[in-house]
This record gives structure tokens, sequence and C-alpha cells, in this order.
């Protein structure tokens, strides 16, 4: 099963109890289900991580956590999911959001160069973040529920594989 391997990469609950950084958080992020793997709580983990993945906001493992706590969804696995942005993925992410935005108000496609400056981020900025926030709302439930999908899917071909598995070894042979 899909359980037994996520697993192995996943921190137990009791361990992260007693871990004495994470005590000052009380009892809601030790709650069980936050750790629990099933079908229901990894892909709502991965939903949820992969959607705040395409926000172009900081923190967004702190606030993946923080959603994975007020959905009760596997909180592990919604921060790993922010990870589709990295530093090689999230220009072209955001570009892409960008477009879509773009494309849904009906703007033109203007091509900004980007550079870290007070004077980009006051000018520039102001002109593409509508569509890119658009976009990247657009772009982050259909990644959401594209991840919902993939996780049940595979869940459910490994269960049946397993399933096929263990009849095959309970028959008997001629």
């Amino acid at each position: 099963m899909p359980r037994k391997f996520l697993k192995r990469f996943m921190p137990d609950h009791k361990t992260m109890q007693e871990h004495p950084h994470l005590q000052k958080f009380g009892r809601r992020l030790t709650d069980p289900k936050l750790w629990h793997l099933n079908r229901r709580a990894a892909a709502g983990g991965l939903a949820l991580g992969v959607f705040v993945g395409f926000m172009p906001i900081l923190a967004q493992m702190f606030i993946a956590a923080a959603l994975a706590i007020f959905f009760r969804v596997n909180l592990p696995i919604a921060v790993m999911g922010v990870w589709i942005t990295n530093p090689l993925t999230f220009a072209p992410i955001y570009l892409f959001n960008y477009k879509v935005g773009a494309w849904v108000l009906d703007m033109p496609i203007e091509h900004y160069g980007f550079t870290m400056t007070w004077q980009w981020f006051t000018h520039e900025f102001l002109m593409i973040w509508q569509p890119l926030i658009l976009g990247s709302f657009i772009c982050g439930i259909i990644a959401g529920l594209l991840a919902v999908l993939f996780v049940r899917l595979i869940w459910r071909l490994m269960v049946i594989r397993n399933w096929l598995k263990r009849n095959k070894q309970s028959t008997p042979k001629n």
C-alpha cells in the first residue's frame, strides 16, 4: 500500500508531540489526524500544498501548515506540496499564471524585465499584479484538483495491485 511507502518518510505524531520546539504549539499540532496517512488526508494535503505553492506569496510552507491544521489534512504532505515552486520552477510557473490571468482578463501580455529593486515593485509590479493573482488562483485550483485525482488514482492502483498480489499468493497452485 502507499501508506507503507510514505510512512518511511513521515515523522510519527508521538515524536512530534515530544519535540521541545513544537510543544509550544500545544495539542493542535500533535493531532493524529494531521499525521494520519489515508487516501483522503494525503490527497487533501497535496492539493492544499500545491494550491498554496501556486500563489505568489511569502512563507508558503507556514501558510500551508496553518491551512492543513484548519482543514485537518496531512500536514507534512501539505508542506511538501508547496515545493512545486522552487528556485528552478517558480519563474515559469508564475509567468504561466500571469499569462492565464491576462488571457482571462483580456489584457495584453506585456514583457517586463524583473529586477529586485524597489522601483520595479512600485511601478511594474503594480501593472501585473491583477493578472498574476487571478492566474495563480485559477492555476492553483486546477493543479490542486489534478493533485487530488493523481493521489487517488495512484492510491487506488496500488491497492488493486496489492490485492491482486495477495489473491495470487493465496490461490493454490496445481
